[in-house]
């Protein structure tokens, strides 16, 4: 099946609309609830679905904090954290009493905006103004603390709402379930699941098992949760409940890519009587594309519009982002143009797809013209678009350009990310700019952006490939003395890098640091040893070491099978050479170009030597 088909396919759907949310973490804010005053409404814990059921955003972790220093999230004008501050400050300012209602919609305001930590510090103040909580309070508190990932505050107001002879609802059980999953408590949740079933003093809902479901597949139990999917079909609940388990569990085989049993699924899902949507035809469609089944994409996306189920933003930035990766640009194109033409509007995510496809193609000036392109059409890139023109520009070496866009970001009121720091450190180290690459490091560091284990081998690497060993010696000893996590790609940078400059007593010794510290040593560690005792002509050694890396279960690769001839061609050693050389091809590798070119140079002084000769007739590919 063509890609042309799936773009067909497209253009047989009518308008239709769509809306992402995202989800990010901020930090936490602890407060000690059991001092709160009781408050004398009822004793029936209400809690409204606009105040327990947010999505979050920004993160501000003191009210008194300078709210132009937060990235401020999409929202309508009038329902901002600046309005919300300037409307509980003016309450309490009034000569009458606020009401408990007011406060908590005010609360409640904030909480759908994802400033946890700053409804918590309100909170702490309505304690110190006096002001009586109820369950509906502290309820948005325990809330709150999920979305923290403190769920154990959260149980811990849980325990003060029964003391004050409070009896929370299935609403706040449900908050609780999700706080757990979130944390990958997922003992504890399942616990807490079987305990409301158990006691049957609370009935759970749809939302209930919807987040069961969703907690066992995010944390890999989907059979788990297929097994509950069964025992809930005979509850009668509402068709939307039961194809929002569906989706999720069809989403989660689909990422576990066991694509069969989400094929399989969404049949027994139809048979049933379950009309499946637009998610849980976006997730296969999702599946499908990682798995390059255009034919059955294409077939999928028929399905839908039959059905009358139109694809959405989301949809359609599947099938582009997953013909992008495939190199196939021209293709993502077309369908952009089908979307656009069906009245489906391209988000900042379309673009990224596209310009993150032609760099990865080194198409810089068509990604440059999607990037332009998207700034016409009113959209604001985002971080991820400027990261993957950076990635592209440092990838072409042209690093100036790089720069300007590194610095452009900050002009457009954006912020670096960990990856627009690697990558342009990264950039630095390529270009042999070693110094700018030191001061960016430090700048980062500076602007509190923490490295990652990423932005450690990248360090290493660069000091290493520009030959300043010395000082990624020194760092990787820093790293250890400070408990930075490294890994054996490190070590494997630092040996190449020891080996490569003569050193190789140092690197010896870091190779069996490998073994003492507990890590598996893979095929560049190996590869690595080996190059260096071939650059010292240590042959024999390098030879029991090739041998020892196959007995221990590490399998040569065509790297390490080019290194040791070329280090026996280095000594005009051709027969144990060509045994190598006849064991790489039987493994299916082939020779490097400089390791043809040195077989070739030794004809003067071998003559016409048949083994020779065969051997380089062999390794030269036939036109």
């Amino acid at each position: 099946m063509s890609i042309g088909a799936i773009v067909s396919a497209f253009t047989k759907f009518p308008q239709f609309q769509f809306h992402l949310h995202h989800h990010h973490h901020q930090g936490t804010f602890l407060y000690n609830f059991a001092a709160l005053p009781h408050s004398p409404s009822s004793s029936r814990l209400c809690v409204c679905n606009n105040i327990v059921t947010t999505t979050s955003s920004s993160s501000v972790v003191n009210p008194k904090r300078s709210i132009s220093t937060q990235p401020k999230p999409p929202k309508p004008a009038s329902n901002n954290l600046d309005d919300a501050l300037v409307s509980f400050n003016r309450m309490f300012k009034s000569t009458s009493i606020p009401s408990i209602y007011s406060i908590n919609k005010l609360l409640g305001s904030m909480v759908k905006l994802g400033h946890y930590n700053t409804v918590l510090s309100l909170i702490k103040q309505l304690h110190l103004q006096g002001v009586p909580v109820g369950a509906c309070t502290i309820s948005i508190g325990i809330n709150c603390y999920c979305h923290l990932n403190r769920v154990d505050f959260g149980f811990s107001l849980l325990g003060s709402l029964f003391k004050r002879g409070y009896e929370p609802d299935v609403v706040t059980f449900n908050t609780l379930m999700k706080g757990l999953f979130t944390e990958d408590k997922y003992s504890e949740a399942k616990n807490l699941f079987i305990k409301l079933l158990g006691e049957k003093q609370i009935k759970p809902t749809e939302v209930t098992y919807g987040t069961v479901i969703n907690g066992l597949c995010k944390s890999g139990n989907t059979k788990i949760a297929i097994e509950l999917l069964r025992s809930i079909e005979t509850l009668n609940f509402e068709d939307e409940g039961m194809v929002y388990c569906y989706s999720m569990i069809i989403d989660s085989l689909c990422k576990n890519r066991m694509i069969c049993e989400a094929k399989n699924l969404l049949l027994e899902m139809t048979k049933k009587g379950f009309s499946p949507n637009v998610v849980t035809y976006t997730s296969l469609i999702h599946g499908l594309c990682n798995f390059r089944q255009w034919k059955e994409v294409t077939e999928l996306l028929r399905e839908m519009v039959g059905r009358n189920v139109f694809p959405n933003a989301r949809t359609f930035n599947t099938v582009v982002d997953a013909l992008c990766k495939e190199g196939m640009v021209r293709e993502a194109e077309d369908v952009l143009e089908v979307m656009i033409k069906r009245g489906e509007v391209p988000n900042v995510v379309t673009y990224n797809a596209l310009m993150d496809g032609y760099c990865l193609q080194g198409q810089l000036e068509e990604a440059q013209k999607v990037f332009d392109s998207m700034v016409n059409r009113g959209l604001q890139p985002d971080i991820i678009s400027y990261n993957s023109l950076i990635n592209g520009y440092c990838k072409k070496r042209r690093i100036d350009v790089a720069m300007y866009l590194f610095k452009e970001v900050s002009c457009k009121g954006l912020n670096h990310d960990i990856i627009t720091y690697n990558t342009m450190v990264h950039g630095l180290f390529e270009k042999g700019k070693c110094g700018a690459a030191r001061e960016l490091f430090s700048e980062m560091l500076a602007g509190g952006q923490s490295p990652d284990l990423c932005t450690y081998r990248i360090l290493l690497d660069g000091l290493c490939k520009n030959r300043l060993v010395a000082e990624a010696l020194s760092m990787f000893q820093a790293m250890k003395n400070s408990e930075i996590c490294y890994d054996i790609d490190c070590y494997n940078i630092l040996i190449d890098g020891t080996s490569k400059v003569g050193s190789l007593e140092i690197a010896h010794e870091l190779f069996n640091e490998v073994f003492a510290r507990g890590l598996q040593p893979d095929a560049c560690t190996y590869t690595a040893m080996i190059g260096g005792l071939s650059q010292k002509g240590l042959m024999d050694e390098a030879k029991e070491l090739l041998m020892r890396m196959e007995e221990k279960g590490c399998l040569p690769d065509r790297i390490t099978y080019n290194v040791i001839v070329q280090g026996y061609l280095n000594r005009s050693e051709s027969d144990e050479a060509i045994v190598l050389l006849e064991k790489m091809l039987a493994m299916g590798f082939s020779a490097h170009a400089s390791t043809i070119s040195m077989l070739v140079d030794l004809l003067p002084t071998r003559g016409q030597d048949p083994t020779l000769l065969n051997m380089i007739q062999k390794l030269v590919p036939r036109t």
